[in-house]
């Protein structure tokens, strides 16, 4: 049994590293600090991200600095309305060898990775989507009725266009659930988008160094399960998730009078695994309730919709959730 020092110790070398890899990434995608911190906590949890972000922000820069500083087998996979399933996880073809004898021989597809970027995801149809739903969940595909696993780790990080919908597949419910957070991508700063000006339209191109291995990341997230999570942050998680399911007695009236439907188990699952990352990001060895409150809307905001009225009243789901999530966090800690 691993000793209490020595797991402070872990945490502590795990902290450092992280503190690497977000300058690494930070040196090409820049000023995002928010979003940065979001993708790792994504990968540290084992999870897999959905960016949404309005084109030119950044996003695929992202990904592919992320690939390098955390030492993972990356591919990517643009999205279009003509896309087959077989695009993303491969097919077997029939060869004829010199002697003329014939065999099937299965070619991996692109899902054959460590890190897969889906850009565009609502683009492609549903049929190919849910393609994606075995491999999200089971980190494996089933093809010609055989299994077959796929990299170690293995992360979806996809990305959406929030205002373009024309032409589009909506994501059903249940592969929204499977993504661990929702990651916003705002637009920068001026500040910001000075630097991005300097550091993007110049000669030289900033480079991200490598900092984790698979294998130290299979380790870290290893070792983010095993931070304790005190028994107060544990009541906090399951009341929050609960308090957004409009058929709870105990629901919010906000929730009962606006929300369609809520968040499911997974829901808190992710709450328990994304605050222990919070948690190591700010440098802290445990949760509190500043984290639960940090990742409630990343880990809500797309396991549950907002019913017709509160949409034609413009509210807004994100500070629905803000707003009730602090609420009911602070009501806890004062009593």
């Amino acid at each position: 049994m691993t000793k209490p020092e020595d797991l402070i110790a872990d945490i502590e070398a795990l902290g450092g590293a992280l503190d690497q890899a977000r300058a690494s990434i930070g040196a090409r995608f820049i000023g995002q600090s928010r979003v940065v911190e979001l993708v790792l906590s994504t990968l540290l949890c084992g999870g897999h991200g959905l960016l949404i972000g309005l084109p030119g922000l950044g996003k695929t820069r992202l990904v592919d600095a992320l690939s390098t500083v955390m030492g993972l087998d990356g591919s990517r996979v643009q999205f279009t309305p003509d896309l087959m399933p077989a695009d993303i996880l491969g097919a077997e073809v029939l060869e004829t060898a010199q002697d003329g004898t014939r065999s099937f021989r299965f070619i991996e597809g692109p899902v054959f990775c460590q890190l897969l970027m889906a850009d565009e995801i609502n683009r492609a149809s549903p049929r190919t989507q849910a393609a994606l739903l075995q491999a999200m969940q089971e980190k494996s595909v089933t093809v010609a009725g055989q299994d077959r696993p796929l990299g170690r780790p293995f992360h979806v990080l996809a990305t959406q266009n929030p205002i373009e919908q024309e032409g589009t597949y909506p994501l059903p419910e249940a592969q929204l659930d499977r993504f661990l957070l929702e990651i916003q991508v705002p637009y920068p700063s001026r500040a910001t988008e000075r630097d991005i000006l300097l550091a993007t339209t110049g000669v030289d191109d900033a480079q991200v160094t490598q900092v984790f291995s698979a294998q130290q990341l299979l380790d870290a997230q290893t070792l983010i399960r095993r931070m304790p999570v005190g028994d107060a942050v544990v009541d906090q998680i399951l009341d929050l998730v609960r308090a957004f399911r409009p058929d709870n007695p105990d629901a919010p009236d906000m929730v009962k009078r606006h929300v369609r439907w809520g968040p499911g188990p997974r829901a808190a699952q992710a709450l328990m695994l994304s605050v222990r990352a919070q948690a190591l990001m700010r440098g802290s060895l445990a949760p509190s309730t500043d984290d639960v409150l940090a990742m409630a809307t990343p880990v809500l905001n797309h396991r549950m919709g907002l019913g017709f009225a509160a949409r034609a009243e413009g509210i807004n789901q994100s500070d629905l959730i803000a707003d009730i999530a602090q609420s009911l966090l602070a009501g806890k800690a004062a009593a």
